[in-house]
């Protein structure tokens, strides 16, 4: 198979990342296998969009667009699919570099035609400089990255995490975009599961696709300070219990927590024993986690409930687009109403009285590899090694910092 043109999706919405958003752009740009186009996708903010277009007015790999659709990050990577031209589209948080391999590691993946999405692995970059000792490395996924207890390696999941994925074009013609009304909205409650929902749908709509993670497609991601503090770890997941419960509802309890069964009754309590004999070693910390694991499991769990609650009485919805040809078109897909448990989808809703928003044109202001184990997303894997506090450090234990080293599930 020929390699595949690289699409790469960066949304943004606050002039607050102005820096990371470059740092972002810079990291693309300096990839050891080029893109073919970073796309930014600004949400719903026209000093942002018009600072973004001088900015980048006279680079023709870079282009600036309007989220075409409602608030959030769901519909802005809508919009950038839409608008893209690659074969393979990459979404990068807009706080978050690249490591220079990333996208040759996602191009790798793609060998195979059975994979429809390669995801990577997200390094946090916490503002103090240093992890908060309370905080367990088992709910790094608050972050947004990478957490203990995913699988090492090049290996089969579930799902890919949102900040630091790809997926083939087919994938969207396949099962749609992502969906609108859940996972962020900019600066509100930080939901999520966008993805989770959007892989499920899609081996529903594709039964042979293959999704993959590769632990050495490595981004790095900025953790700010206000997100170091117990209040955010509480809140994330509450939340995320609530974005779980919609999941739920749309794709049915036994795909929607297939893997955090394993996650909680397995990866959780192997960290709390951790915890636990780190305090009896008077090692920093050790206590600190143990009770944050066992608060994160319960708020969640909490969120979750509220959440199901919520959906039986008509709650929180959410929507479907269907992506073809640079156009978005609602494909009359309502999540949370009285649809029933599974969404059943086929991505083909009635949609002659359904509004349809043209992407393909400048809207700014300014004119490899086989498949090693089959994991499936299991978060129960063997973890249980010291990590350094090297932020490149592999995930499976002390292998140096270099991102390319060979693990053992994957020999290529």
């Amino acid at each position: 198979m020929r390699d595949p043109g690289i699409s790469v999706v960066i949304c943004v919405y606050t002039e607050d990342r102005w820096e990371d958003i470059l740092a972002a752009v810079s990291s693309v740009r300096a990839q050891s296998y080029p893109a073919l186009e970073t796309l930014l996708v600004v949400d719903h903010n026209q000093a942002l969009l018009d600072r973004l277009a001088r900015e980048y007015k006279e680079a023709g790999d870079v282009r600036v667009l309007a989220n075409a659709g409602p608030r959030g990050l769901s519909a802005g990577r809508n919009t950038g699919i839409a608008a893209s031209h690659g074969e393979v589209i990459a979404f990068l948080d807009d706080d978050a570099v690249a490591e220079r391999d990333w996208l040759r590691r996602f191009a790798e993946g793609y060998a195979d035609p059975r994979v429809m999405a390669v995801g990577g692995r997200t390094m946090p970059v916490w503002a103090s400089g240093r992890r908060p000792a309370w905080f367990p490395e088992e709910f790094d996924w608050v972050v947004g990255c990478t957490y203990r207890g995913l699988p090492p390696g090049r290996v089969r999941v579930r799902n890919v995490l949102g900040g630091n994925a790809s997926f083939r074009r087919t994938a969207f013609e396949a099962a749609g975009g992502f969906a609108t009304g859940i996972g962020r909205d900019g600066d509100r409650r930080p939901l999520g599961c966008e993805e989770t929902e959007l892989c499920i749908r899609l081996t529903r709509a594709r039964p042979d696709a293959v999704l993959l993670i590769d632990d050495r497609a490595v981004i790095h991601h900025r953790v700010p300070a206000a997100r170091e503090h117990f209040a955010y770890f509480r809140t994330r997941a509450y939340a995320e219990g609530l974005s779980k419960a919609l999941v739920s509802r749309s794709v049915g309890a036994d795909k929607g927590l297939e893997s955090e069964r394993r996650y909680t009754t397995r990866v959780l309590p192997a960290g709390i024993a951790r915890g636990l004999r780190d305090a009896l070693l008077a090692r920093p910390g050790g206590a600190g986690r143990a009770g944050s694991i066992v608060a994160g499991v319960l708020t969640a769990a909490g969120g979750y409930v509220v959440g199901s609650v919520r959906a039986r009485r008509g709650g929180p919805t959410f929507s479907v687009v269907r992506i073809e040809g640079g156009t978005l078109t609602d494909a009359g897909v309502r999540i949370g109403e009285d649809t029933g448990s599974d969404l059943g989808v086929r991505i083909a809703g009635d949609t002659t009285n359904d509004p349809r928003v043209r992407i393909g044109e400048d809207t700014t202001s300014d004119p490899g590899g086989r498949i090693y184990g089959d994991a499936a997303n299991d978060p129960g894997a063997r973890t249980d090694r010291d990590t350094t506090s090297d932020p490149r450090a592999r995930i499976d234990g002390d292998t140096a910092s270099d991102p390319g080293a060979r693990t053992e599930r994957d020999p290529a």
